[in-house]
């Protein structure tokens, strides 16, 4: 990866969209490639000045500020995935919505949120492709790779702000339909079990039930009952790593498909039945719009295969 060599002093006005950013996370963000610690350093020494004057890590920034930003060596950003590959190209179909503000998707199973451990791109470097001329995009929150369903993504600063403050309170409703193996018992509404994240020598991140992991929360509400299956919804009140699946494995009732908290006899029974999948999908989503203020809410289709095995599971009763 080649260097790019800022020899010159930068002079930068703050877009009005970006008032009340750190100055460091925004430098962070402008400097992709240049460790923290010089970022902190630059900081520190007063080399980066907003409107001539130093300022701190936490400082503010306002409409039109002026910043000095010193000469820096920046690591050439990555390029992004060519338009003409399938999954970049299939993202624009899976648009549910778009305005000026957000977007909304109908997230593929099998395609990352971002790139990185290995993977060269993820939606987000997708659509980035995809929309060029647009200076800002970022997600909102993440689905797991093997995860399909609604996807939300920010398309100012602003708005992704706002909708992370409604994360934070708890006024964003996000709902999963999952088919669990087993018959979920009628009276059992919500896990509620502290997960802790470990990450295996192999790199792999795996989430286990502990005392000492974080305070988690899922809703339940069974949508249809099988032969020794159930399709639920599921409601996370919390947003934890992996959370819907290991709660389901908590409850003893594991996820169809899925490769790190499975059933190893569930899955072989819906594999024959034509699952090469997890069967997880983020059905619904709905918030308070960004900028109408609005409620507003988004439903995600199942995608045919998931339709075709539960028609095969109806057949069976």
């Amino acid at each position: 990866m080649a260097d790019l060599i800022f020899e010159k002093v930068q002079f930068i006005t703050v877009d009005p969209d970006l008032e009340g950013q750190r100055i460091d996370n925004y430098l962070r963000t402008l400097l992709k490639g240049v460790p923290k610690s010089l970022i902190y350093r630059i900081l520190r020494k007063g080399e980066v000045r907003v409107n001539k004057k130093r300022v701190k890590p936490e400082y503010k920034l306002c409409a039109h500020d002026e910043l000095r930003i010193p000469p820096i060596r920046v690591s050439e950003p990555t390029a992004l995935p060519s338009t003409k590959l399938d999954k970049v190209s299939s993202l624009e179909a899976s648009i549910l919505y778009e305005d000026d503000w957000i977007i909304v998707l109908n997230k593929p199973s099998g395609t990352a949120v971002h790139g990185g451990s290995g993977l060269s791109f993820g939606v987000i470097e997708g659509l980035r492709a995809l929309r060029p001329q647009q200076k800002f995009l970022e997600l909102v929150h993440r689905l797991d790779r093997d995860t399909s369903g609604c996807l939300l993504i920010a398309k100012r600063r602003s708005a992704l702000k706002n909708l992370h403050e409604q994360l934070r309170d708890r006024k964003v409703d996000k709902r999963y339909q999952a088919l669990v193996a087993g018959e979920w018992p009628a009276n059992r509404f919500k896990v509620k079990a502290p997960l802790l994240k470990n990450t295996l020598k192999s790199g792999e991140r795996m989430v286990l039930v502990n005392d000492e992991g974080k305070p988690s929360e899922t809703r339940y509400r069974i949508l249809e009952l099988f032969n020794q299956a159930t399709l639920v919804e599921a409601s996370p009140i919390t947003g934890r790593t992996h959370q819907i699946r290991v709660h389901c494995l908590h409850a003893g009732h594991p996820i169809a498909c899925d490769d790190r908290y499975g059933d190893a006899e569930f899955e072989t029974r819906t594999k024959n039945l034509g699952l090469n999948r997890l069967f997880l999908h983020a059905h619904s989503l709905a918030f308070i719009h960004p900028n109408t203020e609005e409620r507003v809410s988004f439903k995600a289709p199942l995608e045919l295969q998931l339709i075709n095995v539960l028609k095969r599971l109806r057949s069976e009763i």
